[in-house]
Protein backbone atom coordinates (compact mmCIF):
# COMPACT_ATOMS: atom_id res chain seq x y z
CA UNK A 1 0.00 0.00 0.00
CA UNK A 2 1.26 3.45 -0.95
CA UNK A 3 0.49 6.40 1.34
CA UNK A 4 1.58 9.82 0.08
CA UNK A 5 2.46 12.73 2.35
CA UNK A 6 2.55 16.13 0.65
CA UNK A 7 2.84 19.66 2.03
CA UNK A 8 4.92 22.79 1.82
CA UNK A 9 8.58 22.93 2.70
CA UNK A 10 8.92 23.14 6.48
CA UNK A 11 5.37 21.88 7.08
CA UNK A 12 6.62 18.95 9.17
CA UNK A 13 6.23 16.12 6.66
CA UNK A 14 9.31 14.16 7.73
CA UNK A 15 8.38 14.28 11.42
CA UNK A 16 4.82 13.15 10.77
CA UNK A 17 5.83 10.50 8.23
CA UNK A 18 8.21 9.03 10.79
CA UNK A 19 5.37 9.08 13.33
CA UNK A 20 3.14 7.25 10.85
CA UNK A 21 5.89 4.65 10.38
CA UNK A 22 6.02 4.10 14.14
CA UNK A 23 2.26 3.57 14.26
CA UNK A 24 2.27 1.17 11.32
CA UNK A 25 5.38 -0.65 12.57
CA UNK A 26 8.90 -0.11 11.28
CA UNK A 27 9.16 -3.75 10.19
CA UNK A 28 6.16 -3.21 7.90
CA UNK A 29 7.08 0.22 6.60
CA UNK A 30 9.41 1.80 4.03
CA UNK A 31 9.74 5.59 3.82
CA UNK A 32 10.74 7.00 0.44
CA UNK A 33 11.43 10.73 0.07
CA UNK A 34 11.38 12.81 -3.09
CA UNK A 35 14.60 14.43 -1.82
CA UNK A 36 16.57 11.50 -3.23
CA UNK A 37 15.03 11.88 -6.68
CA UNK A 38 16.17 15.30 -7.81
CA UNK A 39 17.62 15.22 -11.31
CA UNK A 40 21.31 14.41 -11.60
CA UNK A 41 22.93 17.12 -13.74
CA UNK A 42 26.73 16.78 -13.55
CA UNK A 43 27.08 18.50 -16.92
CA UNK A 44 26.09 21.79 -15.25
CA UNK A 45 28.53 23.89 -13.27
CA UNK A 46 28.09 24.10 -9.49
CA UNK A 47 26.90 27.69 -9.86
CA UNK A 48 24.33 26.67 -12.46
CA UNK A 49 23.07 23.85 -10.25
CA UNK A 50 22.74 26.24 -7.30
CA UNK A 51 20.55 28.50 -9.43
CA UNK A 52 18.07 25.72 -10.26
CA UNK A 53 14.53 26.00 -8.92
CA UNK A 54 14.24 22.95 -6.68
CA UNK A 55 10.63 23.80 -5.81
CA UNK A 56 9.43 23.34 -9.41
CA UNK A 57 8.32 19.91 -10.67
CA UNK A 58 10.94 20.04 -13.44
CA UNK A 59 13.62 19.58 -10.77
CA UNK A 60 12.54 15.99 -10.10
CA UNK A 61 13.41 12.80 -11.97
CA UNK A 62 9.84 11.51 -11.98
CA UNK A 63 10.72 8.75 -14.46
CA UNK A 64 13.16 7.12 -12.03
CA UNK A 65 10.88 7.80 -9.07
CA UNK A 66 7.92 6.10 -10.77
CA UNK A 67 10.04 3.20 -11.98
CA UNK A 68 11.26 2.52 -8.45
CA UNK A 69 7.77 2.75 -6.98
CA UNK A 70 6.40 0.35 -9.57
CA UNK A 71 9.28 -2.03 -8.88
CA UNK A 72 8.38 -1.98 -5.18
CA UNK A 73 4.72 -2.52 -6.04
CA UNK A 74 5.80 -5.61 -8.00
CA UNK A 75 7.74 -6.87 -4.97
CA UNK A 76 11.15 -5.98 -6.43
CA UNK A 77 13.90 -4.33 -4.41
CA UNK A 78 15.45 -1.06 -5.61
CA UNK A 79 18.75 0.76 -5.26
CA UNK A 80 17.59 4.16 -4.11
CA UNK A 81 19.85 7.09 -5.08
CA UNK A 82 21.42 9.36 -2.47
CA UNK A 83 21.25 13.06 -3.30
CA UNK A 84 23.66 15.63 -1.86
CA UNK A 85 22.25 19.09 -1.23
CA UNK A 86 25.78 20.40 -0.78
CA UNK A 87 26.81 19.60 -4.37
CA UNK A 88 23.31 19.33 -5.92
CA UNK A 89 24.29 15.95 -7.36
CA UNK A 90 23.66 12.30 -6.63
CA UNK A 91 26.49 10.64 -4.78
CA UNK A 92 28.03 7.35 -5.86
CA UNK A 93 26.28 5.68 -2.95
CA UNK A 94 22.94 3.89 -3.31
CA UNK A 95 20.71 2.32 -0.65
CA UNK A 96 18.95 -1.01 -1.06
CA UNK A 97 15.23 -0.64 -0.33
CA UNK A 98 13.01 -3.68 -0.10
CA UNK A 99 9.23 -3.97 -0.58
CA UNK A 100 7.16 -3.53 2.57
CA UNK A 101 3.48 -3.72 3.39
CA UNK A 102 3.29 0.07 3.72
CA UNK A 103 5.34 2.42 1.55
CA UNK A 104 5.19 6.03 2.76
CA UNK A 105 6.14 8.49 0.02
CA UNK A 106 6.82 12.08 1.07
CA UNK A 107 7.71 15.34 -0.64
CA UNK A 108 6.49 18.79 -1.60
CA UNK A 109 5.88 17.82 -5.24
CA UNK A 110 4.71 14.21 -5.12
CA UNK A 111 1.07 15.16 -5.83
CA UNK A 112 2.03 17.55 -8.64
CA UNK A 113 2.77 14.63 -10.95
CA UNK A 114 -0.51 12.92 -11.83
CA UNK A 115 0.87 9.37 -12.42
CA UNK A 116 2.69 9.45 -9.07
CA UNK A 117 -0.28 10.97 -7.27
CA UNK A 118 -2.64 8.39 -8.74
CA UNK A 119 -0.36 5.57 -7.62
CA UNK A 120 -1.06 6.49 -3.99
CA UNK A 121 -3.75 4.44 -2.24
CA UNK A 122 -4.15 7.27 0.27
CA UNK A 123 -3.06 10.92 0.18
CA UNK A 124 -2.24 13.05 3.23
CA UNK A 125 -1.60 16.80 3.07
CA UNK A 126 0.35 18.48 5.88
CA UNK A 127 -0.67 22.13 6.17
CA UNK A 128 1.23 24.83 8.03
CA UNK A 129 1.25 28.63 8.03
CA UNK A 130 3.85 30.46 5.95
CA UNK A 131 5.75 31.93 8.89
CA UNK A 132 6.01 28.52 10.55
CA UNK A 133 7.32 26.92 7.37
CA UNK A 134 9.91 29.65 6.82
CA UNK A 135 11.26 29.33 10.37
CA UNK A 136 11.51 25.53 10.13
CA UNK A 137 13.15 25.66 6.68
CA UNK A 138 15.75 28.17 7.90
CA UNK A 139 16.59 25.98 10.88
CA UNK A 140 16.93 22.86 8.71
CA UNK A 141 18.92 24.39 5.86
CA UNK A 142 21.33 26.28 8.08
CA UNK A 143 22.06 23.31 10.34
CA UNK A 144 22.08 20.43 7.83
CA UNK A 145 22.52 21.83 4.31
CA UNK A 146 25.16 24.51 4.73
CA UNK A 147 22.90 27.43 3.77
CA UNK A 148 22.89 30.92 5.27
CA UNK A 149 19.80 32.58 6.71
CA UNK A 150 20.01 35.22 3.97
CA UNK A 151 20.15 32.57 1.24
CA UNK A 152 17.09 30.75 2.57
CA UNK A 153 15.09 33.97 2.93
CA UNK A 154 16.06 34.98 -0.61
CA UNK A 155 14.89 31.62 -1.99
CA UNK A 156 11.54 32.04 -0.23
CA UNK A 157 11.00 35.52 -1.59
CA UNK A 158 12.14 34.77 -5.14
CA UNK A 159 10.64 31.35 -5.75
CA UNK A 160 9.48 29.15 -2.85
CA UNK A 161 6.33 31.08 -1.92
CA UNK A 162 5.27 31.32 -5.56
CA UNK A 163 5.97 27.64 -6.22
CA UNK A 164 4.05 26.68 -3.09
CA UNK A 165 0.94 28.52 -4.23
CA UNK A 166 1.21 27.14 -7.75
CA UNK A 167 2.26 23.51 -7.25
CA UNK A 168 1.79 22.54 -3.60
CA UNK A 169 -1.19 24.24 -1.94
CA UNK A 170 -3.76 23.16 -4.60
CA UNK A 171 -3.08 19.53 -3.68
CA UNK A 172 -5.08 19.92 -0.48
CA UNK A 173 -8.12 19.40 -2.67
CA UNK A 174 -6.70 16.13 -3.99
CA UNK A 175 -5.95 14.65 -0.56
CA UNK A 176 -7.94 12.34 1.69
CA UNK A 177 -7.10 14.33 4.80
CA UNK A 178 -5.44 17.64 5.70
CA UNK A 179 -3.36 17.57 8.89
CA UNK A 180 -2.91 20.99 10.52
CA UNK A 181 0.60 21.46 11.95
CA UNK A 182 0.71 25.05 13.11
CA UNK A 183 0.90 24.95 16.88
CA UNK A 184 1.28 21.80 18.96
CA UNK A 185 2.98 18.95 17.13
CA UNK A 186 1.27 16.54 19.50
CA UNK A 187 -2.13 17.60 18.13
CA UNK A 188 -1.01 16.95 14.56
CA UNK A 189 0.32 13.54 15.58
CA UNK A 190 -2.96 12.71 17.29
CA UNK A 191 -4.97 13.69 14.22
CA UNK A 192 -2.74 11.56 12.00
CA UNK A 193 -2.85 8.59 14.37
CA UNK A 194 -6.65 8.74 14.56
CA UNK A 195 -6.90 8.80 10.75
CA UNK A 196 -4.47 5.89 10.33
CA UNK A 197 -6.30 3.71 12.86
CA UNK A 198 -9.65 4.55 11.26
CA UNK A 199 -8.59 4.26 7.62
CA UNK A 200 -5.55 1.97 7.28
CA UNK A 201 -6.03 -0.68 9.94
Amino acid sequence: MFIGFCGGTGAGKTTLVNHAAEILGSENTLVLSQDHYYRHLPELSFEARCALNFDHPDALDYDLFMRHLLNLKNQQSIRRPVYSFSTHLRTEETVWCHPKKYILVEGILIFSHAPLRNLMNHRVFIDSAKNKRVARRINRDVTTRGRSVEEVNERFEHSIHKMHEQYVAPNQQKSDIVIENNHQLSAAKQQLEHWIKKTIY
